[in-house]
């Protein structure tokens, strides 16, 4: 953390000291879990619905923080706040106030997390970078992220979620962007904001944000995104696949394991790049990191090299792992149709033609009056790819997709979401199987793969 001492961040979230000094600095990141303090950090006291971070106070400064973040008084150094929340995000603005590095801000409706782990690669070659752990994009992970910032950090990347209009918009209050990227727009949560153009509206408070010496990055194939370069005065860079991209892939294709490659084009500069992540559909991500990256600066070939040392380390996205020759797909973080739809392509693709596949779906969510159409369009995808078994949780709609596969020719059951974990345990697999489990993460499904991968595993004195 850049260092500030406890009364400059007291002043900065309205709050009191208690039984605390104010010229103490803190240098150690915010934490709210009090297993995992950093030494001379801040721990945020938050309530849950079964726990209460204030009961945690003195064992979190026992550890090493240097004071809490509080609602009440505790027994222990503390800045007593009438909202932690709200201090949360005020202390988070006072800390990129005094830092002087590159903030990077990207949103879109799936890939987001994907892309900044592509760019964090990318941007560690050119300078320390800083970008959220996982997808810690919300009102509590994001000032965490910002807390991580060190005098010396470079690059500042921050995933921007979004479930309503104004969220991103409040993040950018918080720390405004140099950079935004945009990437496509897709119907999950179309449920919650009615339609595709409402969630490109929103999505587009992130460049709506931007400085008019900033940069807006925006993914050149979609016509919603692509039209958010009148909602800014900032420089505008595209990406994608069209001729008129700034920064373009041609020569799409995968290797034998599913795994893309593809020619990277910029002004006069070409590349062939081999992923190291699975999915062709990765493809638009590692453009978006790529446009970003060259956006602010990083020379071309840096920029390649990055891409070909990128990996996913937040888990749950076309994390691929091979046990007694079977390999298990967990792209189970969560379920938006075009995912969905990209996972598939992905698990033919990795099956290639000797492969048994046996796919875990879960029904989608938050679709609103969309829900139908898209589950139609996920059966008719299954049945173009054509898995060996196919196992379906949920409820009506996943029904559909059942009995269509079922019409189709392919060995498909419903399972009960309380007994996948059973169902697992006794699904029978062998070598060369591909397993994909996706589905949305309220289901568990990112936890049964990673049961299905234990349950494979070699045992370590094998």
């Amino acid at each position: 953390m850049i260092p500030l001492t406890l009364a400059q961040l007291a002043a900065a979230a309205h709050g009191t000291l208690h039984e605390a000094e104010g010229s103490v600095l803190v240098t150690g990141p915010l934490s709210f879990d009090s297993r995992e303090i950093h030494p001379g950090g801040l721990f945020v006291c938050l309530a849950g619905r079964t726990m209460d971070g204030h009961n945690f106070a003195e064992q979190a400064v026992a550890a090493g923080a240097v004071a809490v973040l509080a609602a009440r008084s505790v027994d222990a150094a503390a800045i007593v706040v009438p909202d932690v929340l709200a201090a949360l995000a005020d202390i988070a603005h006072i800390i990129a106030e005094h830092y002087t590095g590159t903030v990077v801000a990207l949103t879109g409706s799936a890939g987001k997390t994907t892309t900044k782990d592509i760019l964090e690669t990318v941007l560690s070659l050119d300078g320390p970078t800083v970008a959220n752990h996982r997808s810690f994009n919300n009102e509590i992970g994001f000032p965490v992220t910002v807390s991580r910032v060190e005098p010396d950090s470079r690059y500042l990347v921050l995933e921007m979620g979004a479930r309503g209009k104004g969220h991103i918009e409040a993040l950018c209050n918080i720390v405004q962007p140099t950079t935004a990227t945009v990437l496509g727009i897709g119907s999950a949560h179309v449920g919650e904001f009615g339609s595709r153009e409402a969630i490109a509206d929103a999505k587009a408070e992130i460049v709506r944000a931007l400085p008019a010496d900033g940069v807006a990055v925006l993914y050149g194939d979609d016509p919603l995104v692509r039209a958010m370069a009148k909602d800014t005065p900032a420089r505008v860079v595209t990406f994608g696949t069209g001729l008129g991209c700034d920064v373009r892939a041609d020569e799409i294709s995968t290797d034998g394991r599913g795994r893309p490659r593809f020619t990277l084009r910029h002004m006069h500069n070409a590349a062939d790049v081999q992923l190291r992540i699975y999915g062709r559909h990765n493809v638009t991500n590692a453009l978006a990191a790529a446009a970003t990256a060259l956006a602010i600066g990083v020379p071309f070939h840096r920029t390649v090299e990055g891409l070909l040392h990128a990996e996913l380390s937040s888990g749950g996205r076309m994390e691929v792992t091979e046990r007694n020759g079977v390999t298990i797909i967990n792209d189970a973080f969560n379920a938006s149709p075009e995912s969905v739809l990209a996972a598939l392509d992905a698990l033919k693709d990795i099956a290639g033609s000797d492969g048994r596949k046996v796919v875990f779906l879960g029904e989608m969510a938050e679709l609103g009056h969309e829900a139908e159409q898209w589950h139609q369009r996920v059966a008719e995808k299954l049945v173009t790819v054509a898995p060996d078994v196919l196992f379906g949780l949920g409820d009506n709609h996943i029904h559909r997709i059942i009995q269509t596969a079922r019409d189709n020719g392919i060995d498909a059951t419903h399972v009960r979401t309380g007994s996948l974990h059973d169902v697992l345990l006794n699904v029978e697999l062998s070598a060369q199987d591909v397993v994909l489990v996706k589905g949305a993460n309220a289901l568990g499904m990112e936890a049964a793969a990673r049961a299905l991968s234990e349950r494979t595993s070699v045992p370590e004195d094998a």
